[in-house]
């Protein structure tokens, strides 16, 4: 219930502010469980991301920091957010999404690239995908890198690929695991293509002030 409301919030706010959006290639979505994946390139991508999803649900992947707070402990604990510490990330950080895409009506948000500021995609996602027997279902957002860009209104899209399966028997060596990635890095550059075959991504960090 808790999770409804607040993507009735999101989607409320953001349209009042940006109100410029365009979903792609919806139908391609699995309907059972299956892990969302994308480049990660603006802090509220994720929001989109399940927007553009919707009705299915999702949980999520934060900080451990942020879990200190009690009143932003309780706020991601009911939007089916769990803590991982991203320096030091223990077996829960398997676990738990593993259990949660087989017992619960969840799918779930992840960027293979870990940050904003890194392109190089891990296999973090592969071995969830295979033990929970689900898809990765690969997306893409092309839209302001920032918060205060979208105030500027310029249209924000979101693309869904074709989802990429893992077999229960499929060993993830190193080989199969970049084999893999590589799928799924050249999907994101097909789906960034189809949007806007100019388009670059460049991270504000980088930009000069």
């Amino acid at each position: 219930m808790f999770y409804s409301f607040v993507r009735v919030v999101a989607r409320c706010f953001l349209f009042l502010i940006h109100g410029n959006v365009r979903y792609q290639n919806k139908e391609k979505l699995p309907a059972g469980n299956y892990i969302l994946v994308g480049p990660h390139r603006a802090w509220f991508d994720m929001i989109y991301f399940a927007l553009a999803a919707s009705p299915k649900k999702f949980s999520f992947m934060a900080k451990s920091e942020l879990f200190k707070n009690p009143i932003l402990r309780f706020i991601l604990v009911h939007a089916n957010a769990f803590p991982v510490d991203r320096k030091h990330p223990g077996p829960s950080a398997i676990k738990t999404p593993v259990k949660w895409l087989k017992q619960r009506d969840l799918s779930l948000i992840m960027f293979p690239s870990g940050t904003r500021h890194s392109q190089k995609l891990k296999g973090g996602a592969l071995l969830i995908a295979k033990l929970a027997g689900v898809p990765l279902v690969p997306a893409v957002y092309q839209g302001p890198p920032t918060f205060k860009q979208l105030f500027l209104r310029k249209r924000v899209t979101i693309s869904f690929g074709d989802p990429v399966y893992i077999g229960r028997k499929e060993r993830l060596t190193d080989e199969g695991q970049q084999k893999i990635l590589k799928k799924l890095h050249t999907t994101f550059d097909e789906l960034d293509k189809e949007i806007d075959p100019t388009y670059q991504y460049i991270d504000p960090k980088t930009i000069k002030k």
